[in-house]
């Protein structure tokens, strides 16, 4: 007697096209970069400049050592947008620029009383938000995920600083730049619109991984 065959399974759309990914890196990291961005906006975005604005919070609230410029470079964003973000946050009371004591040229961005328990009611939010995308990962795997994690960012960081990044992807494809929008034009975004115009006009949310 012929065996009756199983129910047919149907494949879920995608998961051929995901399962030949696995082993990519851009791929892989992009899931779970873009996982986390849309858990984190969720949190940040009434901050002046959603995560952008979070992370210079967080620097300011930590004492970070270096000046505006510094803070500037180490989160890899341009002089200028910077300007623009710290002025929203001044605005909205969370963070001062003070003269530093070493070098009085410079500006020390510190976190105000209020930015302080602004940022410390957000990391209670994003704490869960960290545990939900790395909930695949096991418990005994998550701490040892972070480590490796950290020490590729830090080591990545070193041999190619943030600030450079842009510009090696404008070395490495110079023909990719879009009609219309000319070679000196601002890199806040990737079509070269600044991501604050200076005008005071609405920043311009970010959706794609940060230079």
């Amino acid at each position: 007697m012929p065996a009756t065959p199983g129910p047919s399974v149907t494949p879920r759309p995608g998961a051929e096209t995901a399962e030949a990914l696995d082993g990519d890196l851009g791929w892989t990291l992009g899931v779970v970069f873009r996982s986390y961005v849309r858990t984190v906006n969720a949190l940040v975005d009434h901050l002046p400049g959603g995560p952008r604005g979070y992370q210079v919070l967080a620097a300011a609230t930590q004492g970070l050592p270096g000046g505006q410029g510094a803070l500037a470079q180490r989160l890899g964003v341009d002089r200028t947008v910077m300007t623009y973000l710290l002025d929203d946050l001044e605005k909205a009371g969370l963070v001062e620029r003070r003269p530093d004591p070493a070098d009085r040229r410079n500006k020390r961005v510190v976190a105000t009383e209020r930015g302080r328990a602004v940022w410390a009611d957000a990391q209670t939010g994003l704490e869960h938000a960290e545990e939900h995308v790395l909930s695949p990962l096991e418990a005994a795997d998550r701490p040892v995920f972070r480590e490796l994690l950290r020490r590729l960012a830090a080591g990545t960081d070193a041999l190619d600083p943030a600030n450079g990044s842009c510009r090696i992807v404008q070395e490495l494809a110079p023909d990719d730049v879009p009609d219309g929008v000319p070679d000196d034009a601002p890199h806040g975004t990737p079509d070269g619109v600044p991501d604050r115009v200076p005008d005071g006009g609405p920043s311009r949310p970010r959706r794609s991984p940060r230079h």
